[in-house]
């Protein structure tokens, strides 16, 4: 059995816990996070920007957010769909769950899930909340890779998730066709 864990530092939103000789960040104030693949009736995917402080750099990113941090009874699903109408002024008629895995299992506690969204509806312009400054793209699918290699040699700070939600969105996870 592992060494009960040992809370080294606690801010606002996360906590700095060593277990035996391991250190690794929690979440404070959510269960996980949710990836939403989204493809408009057009065929574009979407796409935010944002300037991210920890990386110090403008990042593209798949629209995303947390579960539970506005509702502890908050289900992936519900948190997919608003965060993907807050942040892109879309609206999803349905989600898919397809995978739940760590973001980064050497370093947090953190889970985070694919979802694919189906049925988009434009509501809005988009642009995330009040704390947000969100530039939302609109990129055909058959351009995106070269549109976010583009984006990664001009300087963006670019996670590998995003070549993984481009494979998971024609795909499941068991490499079945979507």
């Amino acid at each position: 059995m592992a060494d009960q864990p040992q809370t080294l530092c606690e801010g606002k939103y996360l906590r700095l816990v060593k277990r035996g000789h391991w250190e690794y960040a929690e979440r404070t104030n959510a269960g996980s996070a949710v990836i939403v693949i989204a493809l408009t009736p057009e065929r574009k995917l979407l796409f935010v920007e944002q300037f991210r402080i920890p990386m110090n750099a403008p990042t593209i990113e798949m629209p995303a957010g947390l579960v539970g941090d506005l509702d502890a009874a908050d289900t992936v699903e519900e948190a997919a769909k608003r965060e993907l109408l807050e942040e892109t002024g879309w609206r999803a008629d349905e989600v898919k769950v397809l995978m739940v895995g760590p973001t980064s299992s050497g370093m947090s506690n953190e889970l985070i899930a694919f979802v694919r969204a189906r049925g988009l509806t434009r509501v809005h312009a988009g642009g995330g909340d009040e704390t947000e400054d969100i530039t939302v793209h609109e990129v055909p699918v058959d351009d995106a890779p070269r549109w976010l290699a583009a984006k990664m040699a001009a300087g963006y700070s670019m996670d590998p998730k995003l070549w993984a939600g481009l494979w998971l969105l024609n795909h499941d996870p068991d490499g079945s066709p979507a």
